[in-house]
């Protein structure tokens, strides 16, 4: 097999996009039949660096239906396979694609590639499909497995194991990468190929021939073997190579020899990783408003801040839950609203009076519901542990005082733990007092803060947050009215709500402004909100 990647000159000056274009077309014109497949750049519909998406959009305009048709023209002219990626319109916006080309001209798969990084997203192309899961996107042709990478796509590594999983013999890599240095493209290039077992085919532009950043067009074996590297080189580059000829590695001792992928399948342990798959959701910055949030998890159907509360919100689709945290004596951190036990267990006192084996021994779910009887308390790492990713948790951190700070070594082992179950994108503090959102802004500002109510200021929440820099308010009915929802909206403050329990009451405040609604009646309050 014969494969050609294509490698035209680039530049930041829009004012040579119809030479650059041209050059294009022109390499078109000269592959041959002894080319099997030809891949071409990411965004070669746009051949130079634009400022926005409507000089993009300009170019995408002029130039697509010349490179398609040249493209399919050449896939029959040349009788082969050729890759190609340009702006696609689908469902009234556009997307990165990969358009593939059979050996008769016609297109037989699209991908669209899956991480836009900030500057594309600055473009406003379609990027909501990316935040769906999928299977990697896999095509059949001619017996043989095509796999897609497009630019950004190369540097998510971890995902690279999931393509090898589909037992792919070719991976295409349309791309530009600007700003990487050809060594490192090679790196990166040759660890993809030596992980998934596959020959990686990969076309970008250049800056300049003796440029040693973008460029570095190349074909790559599963042995991790560079069969062409076009460096900075403007034009075109071929190598040979037999699909069927994989590189299988000693499996362990005793075992035959297999790819690399299969033998480390042998030993994965995912848990070991960064959360990932089916069941992870945006993101606190990217989780649309209104949302609701499950307070207590959903406390009228079980326990509050219990498991079962947690998990029947999680699985009903909650977009957030809320718990508390008190400390124990002995340092642990638990999840209880109130600072006495006497509400929701069969114990007496203060929780931080008492040690976690103590309070384990108690129970937790009878006075709920004889079929919770025995439920023990929870521990804020368990909650981690089976809800990290999964949604958002709104954490409400009580203050052992309204006038002297919190605990640091509690505050530190909080924060530590949320950056162990990798979920700081997936959390925010609510906290009451003042000196608690300044320690925790000091120590962890990445995470959002949400502050809380406080009873003897209940009308300043806005401007507290404005003041301290928070990202959210948790109003507290009735103290606050449309002046505070509006004025938190102007400084770019998300509002909860505590709480509504009733469908008019929630609506009400869904028209007042109200971004997340806390209830205890997360099924009842959801349907409202959805539509």
């Amino acid at each position: 097999m014969k494969a050609c990647v294509i490698q035209p000159p680039y530049s930041r000056d829009v004012s040579f996009s119809q030479e650059y274009f041209d050059y294009k077309i022109n390499m078109l014109d000269s592959c041959d039949e002894s080319m099997d497949i030809i891949v071409l750049p990411e965004y070669s519909d746009v051949p130079c660096a634009t400022k926005d998406r409507e000089e993009t959009l300009y170019y995408h305009k002029m130039y697509i239906d010349t490179l398609l048709s040249k493209c399919e023209e050449t896939a029959k002219r040349c009788n082969a396979l050729v890759f190609v990626n340009a702006l696609c319109l689908v469902d009234g916006n556009y997307r990165n694609t990969t358009y593939a080309y059979n050996r008769k001209g016609e297109i037989v798969g699209k991908y669209y590639k899956k991480h836009l990084p900030p500057l594309e997203l600055a473009l406003d192309i379609d990027g909501e499909y990316t935040y769906d899961f999928s299977e990697p996107y896999i095509i059949e042709i001619e017996g043989l497995r095509y796999g897609f990478l497009t630019c950004y796509d190369f540097y998510f590594y971890e995902a690279f194991a999931n393509i090898a999983r589909q037992n792919v013999d070719i991976i295409i890599g349309c791309s530009l990468q600007r700003s990487d240095t050809h060594d490192a493209l090679e790196i990166m290039c040759r660890f993809l190929a030596y992980n998934t077992n596959a020959y990686v085919i990969r076309s970008s532009v250049s800056f300049a021939e003796d440029s040693n950043i973008c460029g570095a067009s190349m074909v790559v074996s599963p042995y991790g073997k560079v069969l062409t590297n076009m460096y900075g080189k403007f034009g075109m580059a071929t190598a040979e190579f037999d699909p069927n000829d994989k590189y299988l590695k000693p499996a362990g001792f005793g075992r035959a020899d297999a790819p690399h992928y299969e033998y480390i399948e042998f030993g994965r342990k995912p848990w070991q990783y960064r959360p990932g798959g089916s069941a992870i959701v945006r993101d606190e910055s990217l989780m649309k408003y209104p949302r609701v949030c499950a307070h207590r998890g959903f406390s009228s159907v079980a326990p509050e801040n219990s498991m079962p509360a947690f998990g029947v919100a999680v699985a009903m689709g909650a977009e957030e839950i809320e718990f508390d945290l008190w400390p124990t004596s002995d340092g642990e951190i638990v999840s209880i609203h109130d600072k006495t036990l006497d509400r929701v267990s069969d114990g007496t006192g203060l929780v931080y009076e008492h040690t976690y084996e103590e309070l384990k021994k108690l129970d937790f779910g009878s006075k709920f519901g004889e079929e919770f009887k025995g439920l023990s308390i929870v521990k804020f790492e368990d909650i981690l542990k089976k809800f990290s990713c999964h949604v958002i948790m709104n954490i409400h951190i009580k203050p052992l005082s309204y006038s002297e700070p919190y605990p640091e070594e509690y505050m530190k082992k909080i924060v530590a733990l949320v950056k162990k179950y990798d979920c700081e994108k997936y959390v925010y503090f609510m906290l009451e007092t003042d000196e608690m959102i300044k320690q925790f802004k000091a120590y962890a500002s990445e995470i959002p803060v949400c502050v809380g109510h406080l009873n003897d200021r209940p009308y300043e929440i806005v401007d507290r947050a404005i003041e301290f820099g928070c990202e959210k308010v948790q109003l507290f009915k009735p103290y606050f009215n449309q002046e505070m929802i509006d004025k938190a909206h102007e400084h770019g403050i998300i509002c909860n709500v505590f709480y509504a329990d009733e469908v008019e009451e929630a609506k009400k405040y869904l028209n007042m402004g109200i971004d997340t609604i806390l209830t205890n009646k997360y099924n009842l309050i959801s349907q409202v909100v959805k539509k």
